[in-house]
């Protein structure tokens, strides 16, 4: 059977961060080389089908952008020296910047400079995806002492037609009946924003692969943020009622105690009470906020054409760590452990979709006798024992047809697993029967 298992975090963790080191050097745009070789990468681990839709392609009111390559970039003093250079850091390049080869004054020049005065010491991420331009980011410290005089700028990139590149992967369960967890793949070395999500998104598809039992059939998606998720639900929108559940996954390796859960358009979409039930389960600080239509590409999947029941997992939110979209989004800033217990909860939560079924009583004339078939303990007070108990008498009075295994849990305040657990029993024993 399909077990609920705790992370072997000695093992499992090391290989989520070796993952997002292996990855981390790659400069990864929506379109070009950077995502082809993160997808190539992903499929040494997972057997990913790989997309492409060419430049031009319409997507509901979008059109897929030309795709853009970079690779060089630097600019240099009137000494030849080089202030600021691409192979150093990749967010030194405006991403999308198109290409450039000029000298130009420090005046001229300003205007195509991003800092962060705020944070001083830190490289912003910043982009350009449908505006044809170029631009360099850089610390503020550096660019406080740029001095008077000429420089010689250099982007050797190309913005031409080509695709945008996708992953795709379908794990087949027993049922059409899908779980969509969807990830994006477009930003360059920041880890946090998401790398960490790609790694546990892959680790986790890793893991159901191994399953033999699996009822609902997974779909992985790694694919650009924004654009990917138009250009896959346009290209699959007859199919989309088969998804049942989803996740967007973003934002899972910071050291931050808190996990938060985004509540799908819905609101109480079967997907935000199996989530919020999990971490009421766990010992994990944690926060639910509502649905807004701005974040990740739950958005998009909860757009008013499609309004899927997705949500949104992380731990601290995007824009509320000071790293965010910063340099210092950086392999430091990443803690192992926490993206093992990012993942550890994820198959909870798979645990919980899995096993989430609704039962007939067959016996709901009063209360069964349970002594005689082994169920009933006579042991008083507050032990395991009798928290079993309490779950056994929880799942007889509610299996009805009408209330779920998650139902039962929620209301009980019992542990799924232990609610779980007691309907085994139950069925072993001929008290219920499964309906759903």
């Amino acid at each position: 059977m399909f077990q609920e298992k705790l992370l072997n975090k000695d093992t499992e963790a090391t290989r989520l961060f070796a993952l997002l080191e292996e990855l981390y050097p790659i400069c990864r745009s929506i379109t070009g080389d950077g995502v082809r070789k993160t997808l190539r990468i992903l499929q040494e681990y997972v057997p990913l089908d790989i997309h492409e839709l060419p430049t031009g392609t319409e997507v509901f009111d979008w059109t897929i952008p030309k795709e853009w390559n970079i690779q060089e970039a630097w600019i240099k003093n009137s000494n030849g020296d080089k202030l600021i250079d691409f192979r150093r850091s990749n967010l030194h390049v405006l991403n999308y910047s198109i290409p450039v080869d000029k000298v130009m004054a420090l005046s001229e020049l300003k205007e195509h400079l991003h800092t962060l005065p705020d944070q001083p010491d830190l490289i912003p991420h910043k982009t350009s995806y449908f505006k044809e331009q170029w631009g360099f980011c850089l610390t503020h410290n550096q660019f406080i002492d740029l001095e008077e005089g000429n420089y010689h700028v250099f982007i050797d990139s190309t913005l031409e037609d080509g695709h945008m590149t996708y992953g795709e992967l379908l794990i087949k369960g027993t049922t059409s009946d899908e779980v969509l967890i969807s990830t994006h793949v477009c930003h360059p070395s920041l880890c946090n924003d998401n790398l960490s999500g790609i790694s546990v998104a892959v680790h986790l598809a890793q893991y159901l692969l191994k399953k033999q039992d699996l009822r609902y059939s997974y779909r992985f998606l790694f694919i650009p943020a924004t654009i990917g998720s138009i250009a896959w639900l346009a290209q699959n929108e007859k199919n989309v009622d088969d998804i049942k559940h989803g996740l967007v996954l973003s934002c899972l390796g910071d050291r931050g105690d808190t996990m938060t859960y985004k509540r799908s358009r819905k609101g109480n979409a079967s997907i935000d009470k199996l989530v919020e039930q999990m971490l009421d389960d766990s010992d994990q600080a944690y926060e639910i906020r509502e649905f807004l239509p701005y974040g990740y590409d739950e958005r998009q999947f909860c757009s008013p054409g499609f309004v899927l029941p997705v949500g949104l997992f992380m731990r601290t939110p995007f824009g509320e760590f000071p790293e965010y979209h910063t340099s210092a989004d950086n392999l430091n800033f990443i803690d192992a452990e926490a993206l093992g217990e990012s993942l550890s909860m994820l198959k909870k939560v798979v645990y919980r979709i899995e096993h989430n079924r609704s039962y007939q009583n067959l016996k709901p004339k009063g209360e069964p006798n349970l002594g005689k078939r082994g169920l009933y303990k006579l042991i008083g007070g507050k032990t395991d024992v009798e928290i079993s108990q309490m779950a056994i008498l929880w799942v007889l009075n509610l299996s009805d047809g009408k209330h779920s295994l998650l139902d039962i849990a929620r209301r009980s305040g019992i542990t799924f697993q232990a609610i779980k657990q007691a309907a085994d029993a139950l069925e072993h024993a001929n008290l219920l029967k499964l309906l759903s």
